[in-house]
């Protein structure tokens, strides 16, 4: 009986995703074409970051649960919020709290597409303001 539940749950895990693919798929075609683009000017656009090929596959929903760096230069090229292209691929997004700070933090960091090393400098940046603070 366990082992029923189990196949069960199992079954109905890929069937979300299958219909999460689809669905994103059909937003990034829908955007894609309102945009006016080809999906060799969309690849032209990423800077040849999401080939015209993986793009076509997205968006037939053949390929599952792309990349947040895929998901990211799509965001950028289209100008919609990252949060919404990686909620729709599925992935967790942090809970809002206080009207959402947390959320607002992570989209500014995402809509300047920041380098590994400019991450980290902006990190160690914060750990100086924050030691400077007087403590409680």
């Amino acid at each position: 009986m366990a082992v029923r539940k189990r196949v069960r749950r199992k079954v109905a895990e890929i069937a979300d995703v299958s219909v999460r693919s689809r669905a994103l798929g059909s937003l990034l075609a829908d955007l894609r074409v309102a945009k006016g683009l080809s999906l060799r000017q969309v690849e032209e656009a990423t800077e040849r970051s999401v080939s015209n090929a993986y793009l076509s596959q997205l968006e037939k929903g053949k390929i599952r649960k792309p990349s947040p760096n895929v998901l990211h230069s799509l965001a950028f090229v289209y100008a919609v919020p990252y949060e919404t292209l990686m909620e729709k691929a599925g992935y967790p997004l942090p809970a809002e709290s206080g009207g959402g700070g947390r959320r607002r933090r992570l989209a500014a960091f995402s809509i300047d597409d920041l380098t590994v090393e400019e991450e980290e400098e902006l990190l160690k940046y914060l750990a100086f303001l924050r030691s400077r603070k007087p403590l409680p």
